[in-house]
């Protein structure tokens, strides 16, 4: 039981105090005669603490080295403290486990994320990366309970740590459906492991909608965006740029202002395949408007252009994302008609820009 200063920094912790919130995080994290030693509980209160602007509750989550504490917590055999009224009337009483205790229950209990969070991981017996922690416990069904509640209030790591369990072979609630979609909403909240893994999974389901290879490179540049080695690596594989489409770099170096003016489509369209390395027949015939999705530019004109397959371009910089808003705009008041067939448009690249040496053409 905790002693009465103790019951002040719970008291004063609880209502926001964010000293409290310090000093109760430092008893957590080494322990006392009547608080056990719970790392979970220590970063949940220095966290609020650290979010009041305190350095010190920085410092001191910087230094925890949050796994090994909780692997000692595991292995001390600590006694868990008996539920108090208030815990025993919610639904979710003390598990009797080594490394959870009464303070980080409460606050899970009362609504506070980061402390369901916590408390699912341990139920669980996983950390916050998914991987299973050696020899914990697990109470999938209690686990489940509050990580959902967690993920609600906006944890990612709650809604992927669900996707983890949701395939577990263990797990009487064992379902791929229901993994997907824990997995997309970690994605959506910014987890980038789990962006990677919807990515690869999009990706694997591109023979069934040829359009999951679209949303398969949105999730895998939201993960390189962080940092994502294996992500970057797949984009740089699933999508690397064309060879043999340097043409239309050395034909955009002789077009001048009158020239665009006079013939702005097809300057467009020359700028884009310098930028998105396109071959000659891709920048003629590309349906502008239709192949920009955002993230990446659909280079599909096998309807007109037989020997074409179709193939994504990533929108990496953003010299890219403005020559292509500018085309858009230019293209959507302008029907295909207008540019005639490919015959045409080649015909017209070719006498517009005879001045330039023909061997950039036959290129």
């Amino acid at each position: 039981m905790a002693n009465r200063e103790e019951l002040v920094l719970i008291r004063g912790a609880r209502s926001g105090d964010a000293a409290c919130q310090l000093a109760l995080g430092r008893l957590y994290l080494r322990g006392s005669a009547s608080l056990p030693l719970s790392p979970p509980t220590a970063l949940h209160w220095l966290e609020r603490a650290a979010r009041q602007g305190l350095d010190e509750a920085r410092l001191l989550i910087g230094r925890a080295n949050l796994q090994d504490l909780r692997s000692t917590a595991g292995s001390d055999g600590v006694t868990p403290l008996p539920a108090t009224p208030a815990l025993a009337q919610s639904a979710e009483p003390v598990r009797p486990a080594a490394v959870e205790d009464e303070g980080l229950a409460l606050a899970a209990a009362a609504g506070e994320s980061a402390a369901q969070l916590a408390l699912g991981l341990l139920l669980a017996g996983m950390d916050r990366e998914g991987n299973r922690v050696p020899g914990a416990a697990v109470q999938f069904k209690r686990a489940i309970r509050w990580l959902t509640q967690a993920g609600q209030q906006g944890q990612a790591d709650a809604w992927f740590a669900l996707a983890r369990i949701y395939m577990n072979g263990g797990c009487s609630q064992r379902s791929a459906a229901a993994a997907q979609s824990c997995l997309e909403r970690a994605a959506h909240l910014g987890h980038a492991q789990a962006q990677l893994e919807c990515g690869m999974h999009a990706w694997r389901q591109r023979r069934e909608d040829e359009q999951h290879d679209v949303q398969a490179l949105y999730w895998l540049q939201r993960a390189a965006a962080q940092g994502c080695a294996p992500a970057h690596a797949a984009l740089e594989r699933l999508a690397p740029p064309a060879a043999g489409t340097a043409w239309a770099a050395q034909l955009a170096q002789h077009l001048t202002g009158e020239q665009a003016a006079r013939q702005p489509l097809l300057a467009a369209r020359i700028e884009l395949a310098a930028l998105f390395h396109l071959s000659r027949a891709e920048a003629l015939l590309l349906d502008v408007c239709a192949a920009d999705q955002g993230h990446c530019l659909v280079v599909d004109i096998r309807a007109l252009y037989k020997r074409s397959r179709r193939r994504l371009v990533l929108v990496r910089t953003g010299r890219q994302r403005q020559a292509l808003d500018r085309a858009v705009r230019l293209f959507e008041g302008h029907g295909a008609a207008v540019e005639g067939n490919y015959r045409q448009r080649l015909y017209r690249l070719k006498t517009w820009l005879a001045r330039c040496d023909s061997a950039l053409l036959a290129a």
